[in-house]
């Protein structure tokens, strides 16, 4: 229902009875340190929750064999988590030791292996591969498709990962297409107002952005912005409806209001993430073309070396975003 607090509260009033009632390294702990994990993960409290899928795979590890899919299942959650703090490595890492114990342990049509190609296509999607991030999403399509019926839940976030992709290959029609998909499970399954909805409807609007309709856009950010705002949600997710926002009027040439935005997503941004973020990157680099266009070239230049910083560090030197940044830069430079 996405209320994570409540969640919290009743994931720690179970967990101080497994204390007392079972021993220090009983496979229900470790559950219930997964459970409590993962409410922080959605909240976007990422060293809270890595912290507890630690102590997660601590018990695990010595209560079960080296092979068991209980493991695997650790490893994912650890793996999910570097991917949100940006440590794509060692995102990699978890995920291909969850993966090498899901192929042996379990059938070819798992749904787990479903969530192990789903957790290396986010992977790759971060690190701008997006050929391996879609031949990945595709895998863990044909799976569920044998798993499961048409309309079922796991199908949402699948589609909401084509989607990305596909927006980030630049086939708006395609991600359009899958977002609405994506929408369509989330309407039917969850209940109203929920987060997951908002993040669907401002991903949406980024789409039509893209593609030239700025109304519209604008419309569905303010569709998720009505969610986000009056239920608890991922303060993340609130950043990310609020920087679309300012991109939308960015490109409306309303630059107060898209500098508001920005500014706004950049504050949880800074507050939530690790300094080195790549997600901050791109904030950064949205300021830095705002700037720009406002003729503040020493502002925008200091924005656009912060994103090259970041991404330099973080990214591969072909990624499409750096590449992006390092365009803007020689504008901006022609400028002064």
């Amino acid at each position: 229902m996405g209320d994570y607090s409540k969640a919290l509260e009743f994931y720690e009033k179970s967990h101080k009875i497994y204390e007392k009632a079972l021993p220090l390294n009983h496979p229900h702990l470790a559950t219930s340190y997964t459970c409590i994990g993962q409410v922080y993960n959605n909240m976007g409290d990422y060293s809270k929750a890595l912290e507890f899928y630690e102590k997660d795979l601590e018990i695990t590890k010595k209560a079960l064999p080296p092979n068991h899919p209980d493991l695997a299942a650790s490893y994912t959650c650890i793996g999910q988590v570097y991917n949100n703090m940006g440590d794509y490595s060692k995102a990699f890492e978890f995920c291909e030791k969850s993966l090498k114990i899901r192929e042996k342990a379990l059938p070819p049509n798992h749904p787990h292996l479903a969530g192990s190609h789903m957790s290396f296509a986010t992977c790759y999607e971060r690190m701008g591969d997006y050929a391996a991030a879609l031949k990945a999403l595709q895998s863990a399509f044909q799976i569920q498709q044998q798993a499961f019926q048409e309309g079922n839940p796991a199908f949402a976030s699948t589609y909401g990962w084509l989607g990305r992709v596909y927006r980030s290959m630049k086939d708006y029609s395609k991600a359009l297409d899958n977002f609405e998909k994506c929408l369509s499970i989330y309407l039917k399954t969850l209940p109203e107002k929920h987060p997951y909805q908002a993040i669907t409807y401002s991903n949406i609007g980024d789409v039509h952005r893209l593609m030239g309709d700025d109304e519209t856009a604008l419309a569905f950010h303010q569709k998720a912005l009505n969610i986000q705002e009056n239920v608890q949600c991922n303060p993340l997710e609130c950043a990310m409806t609020y920087i679309n926002l300012g991109e939308t009027y960015r490109e409306m040439k309303d630059y107060s209001t898209a500098l508001t935005y920005f500014e706004k997503g950049l504050e949880i941004r800074e507050k939530k993430l690790p300094k080195n973020h790549p997600d901050l990157a791109v904030v950064y680099h949205n300021m830095a073309k705002l700037y720009l266009a406002t003729r503040k070239y020493s502002v925008a230049m200091k924005n656009v070396q912060q994103a090259i910083d970041i991404a330099q560090e973080k990214l591969p030197s072909t990624h499409p975003h750096l590449l992006e940044y390092k365009e803007t830069f020689e504008q901006i430079r022609k400028e002064m």
